[in-house]
């Protein structure tokens, strides 16, 4: 049996497939759009935990990403019993100000290639009567926030698609888990890395290995959705209903910042 890990070769989903293989020993393929990363990443896992990890160098925006993987898999019988959906993107701009290239990019791969992946994978573990699917959300699917606009309504999709799933794919031995954290202590954000360790210590952001166990756990035991961290089920109710005035008002502050 074997887990598949999309954006494997950094940050969160580095971390995911460390720990199916080191804690769970899954045999691993691992995807990524970074081709010497993702090599060295299999490379490195094969050697520290003696499991076989194939790494697979693709573009999971494009638009038949998507069956080429399953085609792949199923070719060169790797039978996927753990489907983590972790690759995305991440930019903050208003959208007038944004090219469609970059908009369509984050849109298809948090949208059409996760659906198509739960659609594929989740198709053959039905056959089979078993099988995990992990769907990366986040704490901003909640949020109506200027800058991030795309960046969250495709994690509000992911979010509601998952749970969707669930119900569809339960009866059959087959479960779907959203998991919806807040900030993760990686690079996507853009952040310097005094900003990144202050942001830790004050536990506004998780670091990405203890995020993945308390992912990892809440999927095997097949959850609907998990948010971990205290402190983010307190700040939701707080940022689904934030003011108009408030939310103008960082409006403000960030623009004089990115000025």
């Amino acid at each position: 049996m074997y887990a598949l890990v999309t954006g494997a070769s950094s940050g969160i989903g580095l971390q995911y497939a460390h720990r199916l293989a080191e804690h769970y020993k899954y045999d691993l393929v691992l995807v990524s759009n970074q081709e010497k990363e993702i090599k060295e990443t299999a490379d490195d896992i094969t050697a520290k935990y003696g499991v076989k990890a194939v790494p697979l160098y693709m573009d999971l925006a494009a638009e038949d990403a998507p069956q080429k993987l399953f085609d792949f898999c199923k070719d060169n019988g790797y039978e996927i019993e753990v489907l983590i959906n972790n690759a995305g993107v991440f930019f903050f701009n208003d959208l007038v100000n944004t090219a469609e290239k970059r908009v369509n990019l984050m849109l298809h791969l948090h949208v059409c290639t996760v659906v198509n992946m739960t659609r594929l994978f989740g198709g053959a573990m039905k056959e089979r009567g078993h099988g995990r699917i992990l769907n990366m959300s986040s704490m901003s699917a909640w949020m109506a926030m200027p800058g991030i606009q795309c960046y969250n309504a495709s994690k509000a999709f992911i979010l509601n698609f998952s749970k969707s799933m669930w119900y569809e794919l339960k009866p059959f031995g087959v479960t779907v888990t959203a998991i919806t954290p807040g900030a993760i202590d990686t690079g996507l954000y853009g952040l310097a890395p005094n900003l990144r360790k202050l942001a830790v210590a004050l536990h506004v952001s998780m670091p990405p290995a203890k995020l993945v166990r308390k992912a990892l756990k809440a999927m095997f035991k097949g959850k609907k959705k998990a948010m971990p961290g205290v402190l983010n089920h307190l700040f939701v109710p707080m940022i689904e209903h934030l003011p108009d005035w408030v939310v103008f008002m960082a409006m403000k502050r960030i623009d004089c910042f990115k000025k």
